[in-house]
């Protein structure tokens, strides 16, 4: 098998274990197979690639997410570094609405995160000169982009760092909380 599949608490979030072939010159690893998935129940069509580069530890991004049409499946991975991810279930009348799951995710350990349609992300670097990169199932939409504050009490994330610690944009630091913020109205909108 080319692929180990672990789910988390949360329904569909998954984090994903490619195999690597070693030898005396180094690697080979296939990071995504539409195949590979397809044979553990996972269809999914990919349509953009983004590359993200942190220059310090501390850095967060999210929590970020985009309403339908342009709802995104995020396949995450770090190839420099290392990062503590975050997926939250922001879909209304959904049994785990509000609750948030995580995985460290690093260049060493070679394991991705699978964030579905219908969660918010995010992720906060734990290594300076982190490089993440991540797959996405629609491109971006301005018009669709949403946020929600990373330190929100309804949610309670429980960040590795101290907010002290924190590098973040402004739109992230002036994201609504959970409250007021624009969701998925039902949960079928955000499936695949």
């Amino acid at each position: 098998m080319t692929f180990e599949f672990r789910p988390l608490e949360l329904d569909g979030v998954l984090e994903i274990r490619p195999r690597k072939f070693v030898d005396e010159r180094g690697f080979f690893s296939e990071t995504w197979s539409a195949r590979g998935f397809a044979d553990a129940g996972i269809a999914l069509t990919f349509v953009q690639d983004n590359h993200s580069y942190s220059s310090a530890r501390g850095v967060l991004r999210g929590l970020h997410y985009q309403l339908p049409p342009f709802a995104q499946d995020k396949l995450v991975r770090v190839v420099k570094g290392s990062i503590f991810d975050v997926a939250v279930d922001i879909r209304k009348g959904s049994p785990t609405f509000a609750r948030w799951c995580a995985a460290r995710l690093s260049a060493r350990e070679w394991n991705q995160l699978l964030v579905p349609k219908g969660f918010a992300h995010g992720f906060l670097t734990l290594e300076p000169e982190t490089e993440v990169i991540y797959k996405v199932s629609n491109p971006y939409s301005a018009a669709h982009d949403r946020s929600i504050r990373f330190d929100d009490p309804e949610i309670g994330i429980i960040w590795p760092l101290a907010a002290s610690q924190l590098q973040l944009s402004d739109k992230d630091r002036n994201a609504p909380r959970l409250a007021k913020a624009q969701l998925f109205e039902a949960m079928e909108e955000a499936s695949p």
